[in-house]
């Protein structure tokens, strides 16, 4: 019979491979929407970061750098040490008033030297130039060194907090006028002293690792306190969570049973991973506190709790860590006859142990920068004396950086905003720091199979 050769009916007519239709338009202009949204998100992530950090940075960086008064002083013997014996006992009679007396008497000397006007103020404002710190770094000084006792000496020390935000653009003139605490004749005498050298601003060694102090007296305010408290909470959290955290981990994955028990363990850490760091304060108030009998505000108390509140980060990240494994290791250790301890100590442990670090550190950042547990055990309380070294400074009161920040932004002064925002940097660099080491480590560690 003959063959049609015309074309058929009731067929579609064969497209191209490489013919863009109007499905294969519709779908590449969604994944372009979708980029165009991850971008966008990246973005907004970038520039909240950028604003962030810029903040933190334009409000913080003038805590590093501070307002020095620099004058030569007598260290008169009729007046610091009215017996003549030396005897540091009886030189501690002598109060901050009389220091305050001598500083005020240098200065008005030094300045009459250096012919620097000060027509039309009296000596209290002359003397309300020097921080209220001043006295007592002088008699610190003296009472360490009673050598120093009748010498002339280049005395440096604080200026008051008001002239210090003068030249960091804080105040002026116009709101000195304003303000009780400084007047424009005084911020005038502050721009002459500067000028001839009897004041300078310079890098603040006290921010990072002088004491609290008071709110009359911010500029002396630092953080040396709450950065020695933190580093001992640290070490405790470390050496109490790791190898509980670990110890557990290893338990529940490798060798213990699948059953209701070990069931139930397994959702209540990933409850207890979820729960508001707040409620590990009132456990620790109530079981530390409370019930044990530990002093407040000491390291091993905020130590105990953030080890709780630890956990179960610790235990989540060392639990996958050890799934990461490839079964095969296991399978190929048990078959050349070793033990099951064996197995997971000298093998699936040491394959584990980049992602056990890095969890544990991430574990100790989140620690470091937790709040609201410490303000609960008392840590919020002003601490003006140094802990001693470990393990006696473990049970003395301290502060924590965190709480620090939260203590100088509820205080009225404006310089302690800017002190706040300073140890937010040092809290950051802290935070940094360790996200830094848990890289290292784990690349350091990190195999591959």
């Amino acid at each position: 019979m003959p063959q049609t050769t015309g074309p058929q009916t009731g067929h579609r007519a064969s497209k191209s491979l490489l013919e863009v239709d109007a499905g294969t338009r519709r779908r590449n202009r969604a994944e372009a929407r979708f980029r165009s949204y991850g971008i966008a998100a990246i973005g907004v992530a970038v520039l909240a970061l950028v604003l962030l950090v810029t903040s933190v940075l334009s409000n913080g960086l003038g805590a590093f750098r501070q307002t020095f008064v620099i004058m030569d002083i007598t260290l008169a013997a009729d007046t610091l040490d009215p017996s003549g014996t030396g005897d540091v006992d009886a030189m501690k009679r002598v109060s901050t008033i009389g220091y305050g007396k001598l500083l005020k008497t240098a200065l008005i000397a030094d300045l009459e030297s250096r012919g620097i006007p000060t027509e039309g103020m009296s000596e209290k404002e002359i003397a309300g130039l020097l921080s209220k710190e001043a006295p007592a770094q002088l008699r610190n000084m003296v009472l360490a060194d009673p050598s120093l006792i009748g010498q002339t000496i280049r005395f440096k020390t604080y200026a008051t907090g008001r002239v210090d935000g003068y030249f960091k653009g804080r105040v002026s003139m116009e709101s000195a006028e304003r303000d009780s605490n400084v007047t424009p004749a005084q911020l005038e005498l502050a721009d002459r002293m500067r000028a001839k050298g009897l004041m300078s601003v310079g890098f603040n060694w006290g921010f990072l690792f002088g004491p609290d102090a008071s709110e009359l007296r911010p500029e002396a305010a630092g953080l040396g306190i709450a950065i020695l408290g933190s580093a001992y909470m640290m070490i405790l959290v470390l050496v109490l969570a790791l190898p509980i955290g670990v110890a557990a981990s290893i338990y529940l994955e490798e060798f213990a049973p699948q059953n209701r028990w070990t069931d139930l363990i397994e959702v209540n850490i990933a409850n207890l991973a979820a729960v508001p760091s707040i409620v590990f304060g009132i456990l620790g108030l109530a079981l530390f506190i409370n019930f044990m009998g530990l002093p407040q505000s000491a390291p091993v108390v905020g130590a105990l709790v953030l080890t709780l509140m630890t956990l179960p980060t610790i235990i989540i990240a060392t639990r996958a860590s050890l799934k990461s494994v490839p079964p095969s290791i296991r399978s190929a250790a048990l078959g050349v006859g070793a033990s099951k301890m064996q197995t997971v100590f000298h093998h699936v442990l040491p394959l584990a142990m980049p992602g056990i670090l890095t969890g544990t550190i991430i574990g100790l950042a989140q620690a470091l920068g937790e709040t609201a547990p410490l303000l609960l055990i008392g840590m919020v309380a002003f601490v003006r004396d140094f802990p001693s070294a470990p393990p006696e400074g473990f049970m003395d009161p301290a502060a924590a950086l965190p709480v620090q920040v939260y203590n100088w932004t509820q205080r009225a002064d404006p310089a302690f905003v800017e002190r706040a925002s300073g140890a937010i940097i040092v809290l950051l660099a802290f935070l940094l720091t360790m996200n830094i080491v848990a890289i290292v480590l784990r690349r350091r560690f990190e195999r591959r199979w």
